[in-house]
């Protein structure tokens, strides 16, 4: 007898996406996510392109819609360990590993994390900003519960402490918490994994690690958001000033055969540095934005029109080049880059107050894992293999298991949503199909 559920792991936009179409069938959906909240990437994002609409207001009701849907069922910190079965008759093992405070309890007041002693960087603002050991994740999180982070609590570290649990008026601190493994029956597999951003740490010349004012394209994304660590003020790491020019470096560590990189276009760079550039130039109007591109790839619709908008109304300069390196001056912190015009041929400096780094994005490092478990293929990049990349586009190798976003392969959020939900339609197909035998 096939099991009419079907298992969704990543809660990114992709697997809410996929997710949401399927509960709305009146399929049961098992939601996994392996961080303490679902929203993936895109919460971290302060606009989408070409638009310009605020990111997490598109996505927060999603994930509210996710939370709130009685076929839903949302298991977050936790990861998929085992898989058994075949297509229509998979059983599933998933361990949900502790947060150290009831879900059913917590409130989300904040007043656990007000009281906590202890200061660590933050994940979700890629480690420029601060959090406390016990803390929401972001704003928005849902659920909206609290979790202690047991590598650097105090109480797990060193047996002291205990603040939040003398302070929380809910009485939700469990410090006896335990992992749980949890046993489930579904008829079909979603992997919506996401992306990683690459460290450039494979081209040294651009400094990235060395030089405080060389940031990625995702640390600067935090930087503009208006849930930052600055609130939405762009400062230089250096000395929280505000940057009177920034250079867009494109292509680092992708589109290219250098060692430890990435032959493949990452899809897309070009339109998010073009999106930071308006932004950039919507706080500050008087800040000189450059983008040094080798080719721009503009292909989507309203690409091109929001490039040339950038161009004409926002005064971003683009320049096809090929920087060479980047160096500090070490009295101003300014930057300066040397590069080739590929238009002129000549070879030119700029100096600038920041650089922005728009690194290869992969997909997620668990992908290879994952795999073994599932029993599925990836490429020699860790993407999902599709038996037939044209017909059978959602597919994996393995039947009953499907993909979508960029686990499959590089691409923006509209393509991943609606590869998510073509994902969503072959698993409800599938479960149809094996009911029907």
């Amino acid at each position: 007898m096939s099991e009419k559920a079907v298992l969704v792991i990543g809660g990114g936009i992709a697997g809410i996406q996929a997710s949401l179409d399927l509960a709305n069938r009146g399929i049961k959906v098992y939601l996994v996510e392996k961080t303490p909240s679902i929203g993936g990437r895109m919460a971290q994002l302060d606009k989408t392109f070409p638009t310009m609409d605020c990111s997490i207001c598109i996505l927060a009701p999603k994930m509210i819609e996710c939370a709130r849907h009685p076929n839903i069922e949302l298991l977050t910190y936790s990861e998929v360990v085992d898989v058994h079965g075949s297509v229509g008759d998979f059983t599933v093992k998933v361990l949900k590993r502790p947060r150290y405070v009831d879900e059913e309890k917590c409130t989300g007041c904040g007043l656990c994390t007000e009281k906590c002693p202890k200061k660590v960087p933050n994940e979700f603002d890629m480690g420029l900003g601060m959090r406390k050991a016990i803390y929401i994740p972001f704003p928005q999180a849902v659920p909206r519960v609290s979790i202690i982070d047991e590598e650097n609590c105090l109480y797990f570290q060193k047996g002291i402490c205990r603040v939040c649990e003398k302070f929380c008026p809910a009485g939700a601190i469990d410090f006896e918490q335990k992992p749980q493994e949890l046993e489930l029956k579904v008829g079909a597999i979603v992997v919506a994994t996401g992306l990683t951003q690459v460290k450039p740490t494979m081209v040294p010349e651009y400094g990235y690690g060395r030089y405080k004012n060389v940031v990625t394209s995702l640390e600067l994304e935090r930087l503009v958001c208006a849930s930052g660590p600055t609130r939405g003020k762009l400062l230089r790491p250096s000395d929280n000033a505000a940057p009177k020019s920034v250079g867009f470096i494109q292509c680092v560590g992708s589109r290219g055969l250098k060692e430890g990189g990435y032959p493949y276009c990452s899809s897309v760079c070009c339109m998010y540095a073009t999106k930071e550039a308006v932004i950039i130039k919507e706080h500050d109007p008087e800040t000189e934005v450059y983008i040094f591109y080798i080719d721009l790839r503009a292909f989507g619709k309203g690409f091109q029109e929001f490039v040339n908008r950038a161009k004409s109304m926002w005064g971003v300069h683009y320049i096809r080049a090929m920087p060479s390196d980047v160096r500090e001056d070490p009295d101003t912190k300014d930057l300066i880059i040397r590069y080739e015009d590929l238009e002129t041929k000549e070879i030119r400096e700029i100096r600038l107050g920041m650089v922005v780094l728009c690194s290869a994005l992969t997909p997620s490092p668990e992908n290879r894992k994952l795999a073994e478990i599932l029993g599925v293929e990836v490429d020699e990049y860790g993407f999902f293999k599709s038996p037939d990349p044209l017909c059978l586009p959602v597919d994996t190798t393995k039947p009953g298991i499907f993909m979508c976003g960029y686990c499959q392969g590089p691409k923006d959020i509209p393509e991943s949503v609606a590869q998510a939900s073509g994902a969503a339609a072959r698993a409800a197909e599938v479960l149809v199909r094996e009911v029907a035998r």
